[in-house]
């Protein structure tokens, strides 16, 4: 196959590659966030403690990631016919894409609200700040760092999952590496497919990263620096001066009292 030919084929593959990976990553950080956030909440010690709630919930994202994609492809066909209309394109493929991503995401999400400190939680409740208040203020900005790193790791995983969802249909890099690569025998394009999916991750991760380091330098995450700011934030201005002096100052002339010498 010459290169005339390979070109519209990867770039096509690409296309659909991105296509199906960007809407995927989407539903699922939408799913996956308040997902993790609440399981977080109902557990023991939680500002929503419900030990059944967090159990439920728990089971579910747990048979729901240990379902084999291939698997979940088949399994949802029906429900993938409801919501899209078909089992056979790209877009079909995107319904198990995210079902399948946002159990996976909302444990990342899980682990990065569990590392925020607890003492910033008990300053804002101590302050009058609702559950909302501490979720949107606290939790969410401080694992903003490890929420990206997250979703870097999302990205990476659905695109890996983008080569199983060739069995429907949806085409992508992945897809095109098996039919043309595999099946046909062309080896060439097969070895280009896998150059420029390792450049893409390649590219994703830096990405991912360099925005968690931004974000970390920036004040996001754990820190004496988006402490401060919070509490200074929160607390009324005249105990975040300090301490206010009722004394005046001694003079240079003032003489200090003494007490008078009781005879003996």
């Amino acid at each position: 196959m010459t290169w005339s030919e390979m070109q519209p084929l990867l770039e096509q593959a690409c296309w659909d590659t991105l296509y199906m990976v960007g809407w995927s990553t989407l539903i699922a950080v939408v799913g996956g966030l308040p997902l993790g956030i609440l399981l977080v909440l109902t557990d023991r010690g939680g500002l929503l403690q419900n030990r059944l709630v967090n159990k439920v919930i728990g089971q579910i994202v747990n048979i729901a990631r240990s379902m084999p994609f291939i698997i979940l492809i088949v399994a949802l066909m029906d429900f993938t016919r409801w919501v899209v209309g078909t089992t056979i394109n790209r877009e079909a493929a995107i319904v198990p894409l995210a079902i399948g991503a946002i159990p996976f995401f909302a444990r990342l999400v899980e682990t990065a609200v569990r590392e925020v400190d607890n003492g910033l939680v008990e300053a804002v409740q101590s302050m009058g700040g609702k559950t909302w208040t501490v979720v949107r203020k606290v939790l969410v900005p401080e694992a903003l760092p490890s929420l990206i790193s997250s979703v870097t790791t999302t990205i990476v995983v659905l695109i890996g999952y983008s080569a199983m969802a060739g069995t429907v249909g949806a085409g992508g890099l992945g897809d095109l590496a098996i039919r043309y690569g595999y099946q046909r025998f062309e080896t060439e394009l097969m070895w280009i497919t896998v150059a420029i999916l390792a450049v893409v991750i390649s590219v994703i991760q830096f990405a991912g990263d360099y925005a968690a380091r931004s974000m970390h330098r920036r004040g996001g995450g754990s820190g004496a620096a988006p402490r401060l700011r919070l509490l200074r934030a929160k607390t009324p201005a005249t105990v975040a001066a300090g301490p206010v002096k009722t004394t005046e100052p001694v003079t240079a002339d003032a003489e200090p009292e003494r007490e008078p010498v009781k005879a003996s």
